[in-house]
């Protein structure tokens, strides 16, 4: 081979080797080049998520915040509602405590006008027509019992003095009949009675042969003439819902 074959030879050799070693060299400065694109968009999706993590945080802190904000409001209006609680209650014990002290100073003035009140009452009884005149002396001596017993408070006692005022009031109007003893001749029978209102007081043996009317003016029994018997028996019915009111014919003091 000549001498410029060999040179034309060793230069296309050394264009070749120089393509080829500059084409590794371009290999490999891409794949670096593509390996740390790579890598930094790992960090910057890394990065985002982070970033989404702390901003989910934060909006469920916020959200946390917004809540603890309304409980302590609402806890407010509670604690002001409580305080006015406490006020009108402190303001009813007060009241209370000012009402107990003017009880207690009615009770000790009530109770001796109560055992007035018996004690005028059983004077009216005994003064009035002799009407059951055993059950209404009894009822005053339960009375007394009651006014005696401590088992038993103020407002009962007054109260059941008050029914019995309410029950001699009640006679007034009332027309009754009731079975009993009536002193005749120095010998009690037993005789039924019959009372309206307190305008007459009427008492009949049991076999209707005698007939009394109570005097107010001499507090004794007056007999009947046999032309009241027949007028006492009917008063005697009608009062024991034995007969139908009607006008009835009984012998009535006048008045003075």
């Amino acid at each position: 081979m000549s001498n410029n074959n060999i040179r034309k030879n060793l230069i296309a050799s050394a264009i070749v080797g120089a393509f080829m070693f500059g084409g590794v060299a371009t290999a490999t400065t891409l794949a670096e080049v593509t390996n740390t694109g790579v890598q930094a968009a790992k960090a910057s999706a890394a990065s985002q998520e982070k970033i989404n993590n702390i901003y989910d945080q934060s909006q469920e802190l916020l959200a946390e915040y917004r809540s603890l904000v309304e409980q302590t409001e609402n806890l407010k209006v509670y604690n002001d509602h409580v305080n006015t609680l406490v006020n009108d209650q402190n303001a009813s014990l007060a009241s209370l405590d000012k009402q107990i002290g003017t009880i207690e100073g009615t009770k000790q003035g009530i109770v001796p006008l109560m055992y007035k009140m018996v004690d005028t009452l059983e004077a009216f009884i005994k003064a009035d027509m002799p009407i059951d005149i055993t059950k209404r002396l009894e009822r005053i001596q339960r009375l007394r019992d009651v006014l005696g017993n401590s088992n038993v408070n103020t407002s009962e006692m007054y109260r059941l003095v008050i029914e019995a005022y309410q029950i001699e009031k009640d006679l007034g109007t009332a027309m009754v009949t009731y079975t009993d003893k009536l002193a005749v001749d120095g010998t009690d029978i037993s005789v039924n009675y019959v009372y309206v209102g307190r305008v007459a007081l009427l008492a009949q043996t049991l076999d209707d042969k005698r007939a009394w009317m109570w005097n107010k003016s001499t507090a004794k029994w007056d007999e009947l003439g046999p032309e009241y018997l027949e007028s006492t028996k009917l008063a005697i019915r009608v009062a024991g819902k034995q007969a139908a009111p009607e006008l009835l014919k009984l012998p009535v003091l006048a008045a003075e």
